[in-house]
């Protein structure tokens, strides 16, 4: 597969034995040179250090064609974080797999957020939901000992995924439901809800991209111009939260205004809108059962 992508001096040049220095060389003039670095981390078990302090180390043909394998994947676009099998979220490092979105930098906000409302003096019930990978519900957990997180998905594949991360991140105050939000909750009350649900209109261009085309659709995309699920946990989640209890939502790039707006027809309060890194308003939130001051 490769063979097609590649010129006769790139194939000779990963095909025969080389050094870690060399290999990269190569690699980095069809691939990103930091995804280069990123592969070759993981089909050598070893850190960033390693590779620049044994660049003249000379590969075996075996690892060479692991390489190889991965770098042809990503060249067709599938992102480096399924290649490699994890993914570093906040201060944490997570398994993924294609059954789970890639937890990306800008969800990283959404976690600031919820810490922030959590009361500092007591232990308090949080849900996640929509967990995915479960980085954003045991990152919570893992910051906040004294507090009992609930994270719900509907895919039995991805609370495996979630499951084996809180292991992984030696996290023990989460548990991970099998719903549909809150379909698994009858009388439970929650001092925070957060979610980063499906908000990517359905025909989206960006879909087709490389990366997200990889990622499952289900978790990405929703109808009603990608307001569906976003609408649905606003109208419901005044049920499960206690009074004074925060909703906290990832949203896209042009749809804080109508999340404000969902919010404040829903009855919350002191509603807010923080921006990303880049600028982006990604995160609205808002508390119910509170009279506005």
């Amino acid at each position: 597969m490769i063979g097609n992508m590649l010129s006769s001096e790139q194939q000779q040049g990963i095909n025969t034995p080389a050094t870690i220095g060399e290999l990269l060389q190569n690699a980095a003039s069809v691939v990103d040179r930091i995804d280069a670095r990123w592969l070759l981390q993981s089909v050598l078990n070893v850190d960033a250090a390693f590779l620049i302090t044994h660049a003249e180390l000379l590969l075996g043909m075996e690892q060479i064609v692991h390489f190889q394998q991965l770098l042809a994947r990503r060249m067709a676009g599938e992102p480096v974080a399924y290649l490699t099998g994890e993914r570093g979220f906040y201060d944490l490092v997570f398994d993924v797999t294609p059954d789970v979105l890639i937890p990306r930098p800008e969800t990283e906000l959404l976690v600031e957020m919820a810490l922030s409302k959590i009361p500092p003096d007591r232990c308090c019930n949080i849900l996640d939901l929509g967990t995915g990978s479960g980085a954003i519900a045991i990152t919570i957990a893992r910051h906040r000992p004294d507090i009992y997180v609930t994270a719900v998905d509907l895919s039995p594949l991805a609370l495996a995924v979630a499951r084996r991360n809180a292991k992984r991140c030696s996290v023990e105050n989460v548990v991970f439901i099998k719903a549909d939000w809150f379909s698994g909750f009858i009388s439970e009350k929650f001092d925070v809800i957060v979610a980063n649900p499906p908000y990517i209109v359905e025909g989206d261009p960006h879909l087709e991209a490389d990366g997200l085309r990889f990622e499952p659709t289900i978790a990405l995309v929703a109808q009603n111009n990608g307001l569906d699920c976003i609408r649905r946990i606003v109208d419901q989640a005044p049920d499960y939260l206690e009074h004074s209890g925060w909703l906290m939502l990832e949203h896209g790039y042009d749809q804080a205004d109508v999340c404000r707006r969902l919010l404040d027809k829903t009855g919350f309060s002191h509603i807010f809108t923080r921006s990303d890194l880049a600028g982006i308003d990604r995160v609205t939130g808002g508390q119910y059962g509170l009279v506005p001051a």
